[in-house]
């Protein structure tokens, strides 16, 4: 859960999300909406990556990226269960 939080903590990270959650994409294709560098941008999905908040899949030269909701349940599922 502290991969998650830290993960969700970054500004950069969470816009990375909100662009995965209307299509997968290229890290590339993620890049070109930023104002930073490709390095950075790698660093940032390898954070999502390993919080599971995003899955990679190679396909042919590129690896496309996806948001992994699954996890955003189990989140959701542990904030309510604080609340009760």
């Amino acid at each position: 859960m502290d991969n998650l939080f830290k993960a969700l903590n970054d500004p950069t990270r969470r816009e990375i999300l909100k662009l995965l959650k209307k299509k997968d994409l290229t890290a590339g294709e993620i890049a070109d909406a930023f104002n930073i560098s490709k390095p950075s941008i790698s660093h940032h999905l390898e954070i999502l990556k390993h919080a599971d908040l995003v899955t990679s899949e190679k396909q042919g030269q590129y690896v496309m990226y996806s948001i992994n909701t699954t996890i955003l349940d189990d989140l959701l599922s542990y904030i309510l269960k604080l609340k009760k």
